[in-house]
């Protein structure tokens, strides 16, 4: 992005672009990127300015979005979702409590809890690694014994969740309270992980309403911006697998979808924090 800043007022800044500090938007004609510095005296004084006078911190990143918050700050994404990102036993607890479809999940904690495991489920099972991990990394498909033994070496929570033997789930993309696009990711043949990371692939025909609308309702009620929400169909019932705030750009460009431009657009329209209707 090539921007001459010092040609420009700070007031227009402020008025006509968007102040971001992570990359995500850095190909987005409408912001301004400043980039991530947790020491605040690393930036330069014109960018601390930005930063104090926006109205809206465009990725502020997990760091910031508190501290924000606390000053009472907007910011895109939402501190909730910064506070739910890549954390399965946070989701969990938060479907649970909202009612929202969810695979049975249970957390063990430590070796006394998880020689416990096979008390509430039976093979075949899915462990996860529960944080920080994404694009189909830290899942596993736990057939035995040994398959648990492996797993629970690699972990000290337990992250253990019942099997739907199926070959696809839907990713639903929500920013602002929108859903963007939709898409079917198929697992490659002998893989259980439909991620598209891992070889799955994506289709876009005949997405079910009933999905999206499903996806939404999880995204207001959780209140999270900007996610991926997956959604699988077992035994005639569509569930909530997770909320994914870290998601690709695969889906949009096998959608033809530009998606600066996409974050453009929806910018200038204030969108973004949008109140829902």
């Amino acid at each position: 992005m090539h921007i001459r800043v010092q040609n420009l007022s700070q007031e227009s800044i402020v008025k006509a672009l968007g102040i971001a500090l992570e990359n995500r938007l850095r190909g987005c004609k409408n912001v301004i990127t400043l980039g991530v510095r947790p020491n605040l005296f690393d930036y330069k004084d014109w960018e601390l300015d930005l930063i104090r006078e926006a109205e809206i911190i465009l990725y502020p990143t997990a760091f910031y979005a508190d501290i924000f918050d606390t000053m009472g700050k907007q910011t895109f994404p939402s501190y909730h979702n910064y506070k739910f990102t890549q954390d399965k036993i946070k989701q969990t607890a938060l479907f649970n409590l909202l009612n929202i479809p969810h695979p049975k999940t249970r957390v063990f904690y430590g070796d006394r809890q998880k020689s416990k495991i096979l008390d509430h489920f039976q093979f075949p099972f899915i462990g996860k690694i529960p944080k920080g991990s994404a694009m189909g990394r830290g899942v596993f498909l736990i057939k035995n014994e040994t398959d648990l033994a492996k797993y629970n070496s690699l972990t000290h929570a337990a992250y253990i969740q019942e099997y739907f033997e199926i070959d696809r789930d839907i990713r639903v993309v929500v920013i602002g309270h929108r859903v963007v696009h939709s898409y079917w990711r198929i697992a490659k043949e002998g893989e259980f992980r439909s991620n598209v990371s891992q070889g799955g692939s994506i289709c876009f025909d005949d997405v079910p309403d009933e999905a999206v609308s499903l996806a939404l309702n999880t995204a207001r009620l959780c209140k999270l911006n900007d996610v991926g929400i997956d959604i699988c169909r077992y035994k005639g019932r569509y569930w909530v697998l997770e909320a994914n705030m870290k998601y690709g750009k695969e889906g949009f460009r096998k959608a033809g979808i530009d998606y600066y431009k996409l974050m453009d657009d929806m910018i200038e329209r204030g969108e973004l924090l949008k109140s829902e209707e």
